[in-house]
C-alpha cells in the first residue's frame, strides 16, 4: 500500500549572491552599529561557491606591446643604451639648456627621453678602459665571426643523416 504524495513545496528565499544585491544596507548597519542586521544580512549570504565566484568572460584577442601602450597611455620605454639617435637626442636636449634652461631641458627630454647610458662604439659591448687594454691579438679575435661549436656541427650531421634514411625509405 503506497502512501498519497502530498505537494510539499516550501517556498525558498533566494540567497543572496553578491554584496550589490543588498546595496548600501550592509555599510548602514556599520555605521550604525546594529550588530544583529549585520549578521542577518552576512547570513543571507549563499554558501554555494559556485554562485559567489565571479566569471567573467575573457577577450582572448592578444594585444601587441603597442595596443596596450595606447590603451594605458603609457609612453614609450627609455632606452637603456645609446644608439645612432642617441647622440642627436642628447644634442637636442644640450640645446634647449643653454637656450631656456634646466627646466627646458627637462622638458625636453621627458618629450623625447635620451638613452640612460651612452655605450662606446665598437667595442663588442665591453667597457672602453677594457677594450683599449686588449692585446691586438686579442681585439683581432673579437671582430673575427665566432667559429661553430662542436655541437651545431652533431646538429648538421644529425639531420644530413635523417634526410638520407628518409631518401633511403622512399627509394
Amino acid at each position: 500500500m503506497q502512501l498519497p504524495k502530498t505537494d510539499i513545496s516550501e517556498q525558498v528565499t533566494p540567497a543572496v549572491i553578491n554584496e550589490l544585491q543588498l546595496g548600501d544596507h550592509i555599510c548602514a548597519a556599520v555605521e550604525q552599529h546594529r550588530r544583529a542586521d549585520f549578521s542577518l544580512l552576512i547570513a543571507m549570504f549563499s554558501e554555494d561557491v559556485r554562485e559567489t565566484v565571479s566569471i567573467q568572460h575573457l577577450n582572448l584577442e592578444s594585444k601587441t606591446e603597442s595596443k596596450l601602450r595606447e590603451e594605458l597611455q603609457v609612453p614609450k620605454p627609455v632606452e637603456l643604451r645609446s644608439n645612432e639617435h642617441s647622440y642627436s637626442k642628447g644634442a637636442r636636449i644640450s640645446e634647449q639648456f643653454h637656450q631656456g634652461g634646466i627646466q627646458s631641458a627637462r622638458l625636453q627630454n621627458g618629450l623625447n627621453p635620451d638613452s640612460l647610458a651612452y655605450m662606446t662604439e665598437h667595442t663588442h659591448n665591453l667597457g672602453e678602459d677594457v677594450f683599449r687594454n686588449l692585446s691586438f691579438h686579442s681585439k683581432r679575435t673579437l671582430k673575427r665571426a665566432p667559429e661553430p661549436t662542436i655541437s651545431d656541427h652533431l646538429y648538421k650531421k644529425l639531420v644530413i643523416n635523417q634526410i638520407e634514411s628518409q631518401i633511403r625509405q622512399v627509394a
